[in-house]
């Protein structure tokens, strides 16, 4: 798991309760040179995986907007699915 710098403010890029997306989406960035950090990871997994509980991709404050650019060029439909 990726740890953000310590100090940095973070904000968060989307929700998801597919592990699939999330990783894909952290390979993009992390292909950027764009450090993300996935929130709620082990708390899905202790309610039993029923999606109840998404987990979060967070970004740096700083990194947000460079990071929104990523994922919307590589997938288009990223940003109009609401994810």
């Amino acid at each position: 798991m990726a740890v953000l710098a310590e100090g940095r403010d973070v904000k968060e890029l989307f929700r998801s309760n597919d592990p699939v997306r999330l990783s894909w989406a952290e390979a993009m960035l992390a292909g950027a040179g764009i450090e993300a950090l996935v929130l709620d990871g082990h708390t899905s997994v202790l309610e039993g995986s029923i999606s109840a509980i998404p987990r979060r991709l967070m970004v740096a404050d700083d990194d947000y907007a460079p990071a929104r650019r990523v994922l919307d060029e590589a997938d288009p439909a990223f940003s109009s699915n609401g994810s």
